[in-house]
């Protein structure tokens, strides 16, 4: 039996409406999303011309809420944090079950997330630092929100600079926080430049 009758056949079972949809990519999924709408999007990481991480993006600039869904081969550490920082809510790759797939939809559609499990473990491992490595280690983009936090700028204003949307700032912040083991912005520019990691001033 095909993917999309499996697929509806969920869709029954579970009671969801069923709606026209289209498939697109990069910046035609964009147009097609405001034409007809969508419950839920599987997006894939890699299309012609918008990437999936870039369409995430595009989509949070818009204002859309719409939960998405990476369905892709991909299961490298950056790629799975990437798409969560860009607002992924669920992350499966390709190899899952089809019903596992049907079931991500389902949670996500009713506002929760899933990871599947081995894309949640390479995530947390790379939150706390990976294994064998010092939770202090920041990636290039901690150390840029960390400079511009160090001159007192907000979200919003670093959101401009690093042209990255403000809830991206904010997980940057929250791995900040939990690497440098602080209890605020203020204390964790205080404990980078302590360990000179940074210069105060945020150089």
């Amino acid at each position: 039996m095909s993917f999309g009758r499996d697929w509806l056949r969920c869709c029954r079972r579970s009671r969801i409406s069923i709606s026209p949809a289209k498939q697109a990519v990069g910046g035609d999924a964009l147009a097609a999303l405001h034409e007809v709408g969508a419950d839920v999007i599987l997006l894939d990481l890699v299309m012609p011309g918008l990437g999936g991480i870039q369409t995430l993006g595009a989509m949070d600039e818009a204002g859309m809420t719409t939960p998405v869904i990476v369905f892709t081969v991909f299961d490298t550490d950056n790629r799975i944090v990437d798409a969560v920082q860009a607002g992924a809510r669920g992350y499966l790759l390709k190899s899952a079950p089809r019903q596992e797939l049907f079931d991500a939809s389902l949670i996500v559609h009713g506002g929760g997330t899933l990871l599947q499990p081995v894309v949640a473990t390479r995530l947390l491992d790379t939150l706390r630092g990976g294994e064998g490595q010092n939770p202090e280690d920041l990636t290039e983009r901690e150390l840029k929100v960390l400079r511009i936090l160090a001159t007192g700028q907000q979200n919003k204003e670093i959101a401009d600079v690093l042209s990255m949307s403000e809830r991206t700032v904010k997980f940057h912040v929250g791995a900040l926080l939990w690497k440098l083991e602080a209890g605020n912005r203020t204390e964790a520019v205080a404990i980078a430049s302590e360990r000179k990691i940074i210069q105060r001033g945020g150089h």
